[in-house]
């Protein structure tokens, strides 16, 4: 699989990288206060030191238009694809360190499923603030690659989402195939049938390859 640039021109379809913003403050508050698990990957989505910093100001009235956000974070060591995920907004990628995003378009999914191979990945340098649309399919981060393979170091990333995202999901009566995705409140999941989401009873929609950047 090729990795691209976050600063290509084939991520447009995806998101963009937003310009302006210091975040110096909050990664190393990141770094300074949240674990970074060796073998597996944990989620926050609201972190009250994260989201007391000024510049959690900046990006609601800026990034989001003065819409109400959770700053949390998604630290760990990952290099496979697994599931993939949507919501009804932006996110916002900030990593303290490189990170590879893999990514795939909404209007690829058809009833429910994808194949695999629709899947692209891209490189996002340490600090960089990336916008992932909310028509982008997405989930955990992977490991940062260079010349010399895959880290081993994993990642500790910034997520921003729309208040309340990924918390308790709404308790809902079926109406389309995509209530079947629904996994979490404003959060639509697909999993690969290797993934642990699967086995939780997540639907199964991911054909194909489950990608392992590591290979």
């Amino acid at each position: 699989m090729e990795i691209k640039s976050v600063f290509s021109d084939d991520f447009v379809k995806y998101g963009k990288v937003l310009e302006g913003y210091d975040v110096k403050e909050l990664l190393a508050k990141l770094d300074a206060t949240t674990d970074k698990p060796a073998d597996a990957v944990i989620y926050e989505p609201g972190d009250a030191g994260l989201e007391s910093l000024p510049v959690a100001k900046e990006i609601s009235d800026n990034a989001y238009g003065g819409m109400p956000i959770q700053i949390g974070y998604c630290n760990g060591n990952n290099t496979k694809l697994n599931c993939l995920e949507y919501h009804r907004g932006s996110e916002l990628n900030i990593p303290s360190g490189d990170i590879v995003l893999l990514l795939a378009a909404l209007q690829d999914v058809k009833d429910g499923k994808l194949d695999t191979s629709k899947v692209e990945a891209f490189s996002v340098p340490a600090g960089t603030v990336v916008q992932v649309y909310e028509t982008t399919l997405h989930f955990a981060p992977c490991n940062g690659v260079s010349k010399d393979g895959v880290s081993k170091d994993g990642f500790r990333v910034i997520i921003v989402l729309p208040k309340d995202t990924n918390t308790e999901k709404p308790a809902i009566t079926p109406k389309n195939i995509e209530d079947k995705l629904l996994w979490a409140k404003n959060k639509w999941l697909i999993a690969h049938a290797d993934a642990a989401e699967a086995k939780m009873g997540a639907f199964v929609g991911l054909m194909g390859e489950n990608i392992d950047i590591s290979k």
